[in-house]
């Protein structure tokens, strides 16, 4: 019952931080010393300093399917029928072999209970069945879909100095902050007549590892917001992998065009389907002389903020020319159009038969 409790106290906490969120103040800085910038608890850099310093339970999502908690290890799931205990994060790839095993399958964790999971807040709790798990994905849609979550685009480099200041804007001391805990302890224990001030240059590492040096808290909220677009247009491109490989499993295709310095050699495969299975396997039959061997390959669709999809044939020299990642220009259930990401110039057209 005591867990309960402490799954129930974070879901109420979380919706009346929603509810306070909405009476935020956008403007920073709001003071009658003008050479001097600072922040309350309620101020628009705040906000984001504690998204940005939120637990990020992003990395095991294979596992658990929410970013705002991990799972504390040691656990056993049973996945998609298999028992796995996992005993620390080199076990994670035995998860990953199983559910990568078919690319349009619906994969099943389910946990053997109970579990411990860490909240996006760093706290701990025990979840001791299947409702109360429950309860905390819900709370996490929720606060995704308000945009209260964590965001993990932006990994601000430590240690920071936080600097003090009272209500005639002196200031009055300074925090050395030596990680994302800290900082979100500090944000969230600011009392509402507290004012600081971040100590200028900072260091922050975006999600494609660019390295760049934030000046002011305008350039940290867009340095969020820039990092956040790309965010949504990762998201885009996963969704639309996940809907390329249902396209490629249910489909069979033909090759429509293969166009290389100008020149469309589509013909040489004229006498051949390919078909795509779910195992991320592929194979070409030449369906007008049966003495013909079949073309064997694998391939693979992956995505950034665009989708690719990886060609490896084998004992077909026709076919090897077509081993790349090609960027997916369009999908449909019908044509599928692929550009070379070594030269724009070479394309290739799939078309359904």
């Amino acid at each position: 019952m005591r867990n309960l409790k402490l799954i129930t106290a974070f879901i109420v906490s979380f919706a009346l931080f929603t509810s306070c969120q909405d009476e935020v103040d956008s403007e920073n800085g709001q003071n009658p010393n003008p050479n001097v910038t600072t922040n309350t608890a309620n101020s628009m850099t705040t906000l984001n300093l504690e998204r940005a310093s939120m637990f990020d339970g992003s990395f095991d999502d294979f596992l658990d399917d929410t970013s705002c908690s991990a799972i504390l290890l040691p656990v056993t799931a049973n996945v998609n029928g298999t028992q796995v205990t996992i005993v620390s994060e080199s076990d994670y790839q035995l998860v990953l072999d199983i559910i990568g095993q078919f690319n349009t399958d619906d994969d099943d964790v389910e946990f053997q209970f109970p579990i411990s999971v860490m909240l996006s807040d760093y706290t701990e709790v025990t979840v001791t069945n299947e409702a109360e798990y429950d309860a905390l994905i819900d709370a996490c849609e929720d606060a995704q879909n308000t945009a209260q979550d964590a965001i993990s685009c932006v990994d601000i480099q430590f240690p920071m100095v936080i600097l003090n200041y009272d209500a005639s804007l002196n200031q009055t001391g300074s925090l050395t902050i030596q990680s994302e805990e800290e900082l979100y302890n500090f944000v969230e224990n600011l009392d509402d007549d507290e004012s600081y001030s971040i100590s200028y240059p900072i260091t922050v590492i975006l999600n494609d590892e660019t390295t760049v040096t934030i000046n002011s808290d305008s350039e940290f909220e867009n340095s969020l917001e820039d990092c956040l677009d790309i965010e949504d247009m990762e998201d885009e491109a996963n969704d639309n992998a996940d809907t390329l490989e249902e396209i490629l499993v249910e489909g069979t295709f033909r090759v429509e065009s293969f166009i290389d310095a100008g020149v469309d050699t589509a013909n040489t495969y004229a006498d051949f389907t390919i078909d795509f299975a779910n195992d991320l396997t592929v194979e070409a039959e030449n369906t007008v002389d049966n003495t013909i061997e079949d073309v064997e390959g694998t391939y693979e669709v992956t995505s950034e903020t665009e989708v690719f999809l990886t060609l490896n044939f084998s004992g077909n020299a026709s076919f090897e020319l077509l081993n790349q990642t090609w960027e997916v220009v369009s999908a449909s259930e019908t044509t599928i159009s692929l550009q070379s990401t070594v030269n724009s110039a070479i394309t290739l057209t799939f078309v359904q038969i």
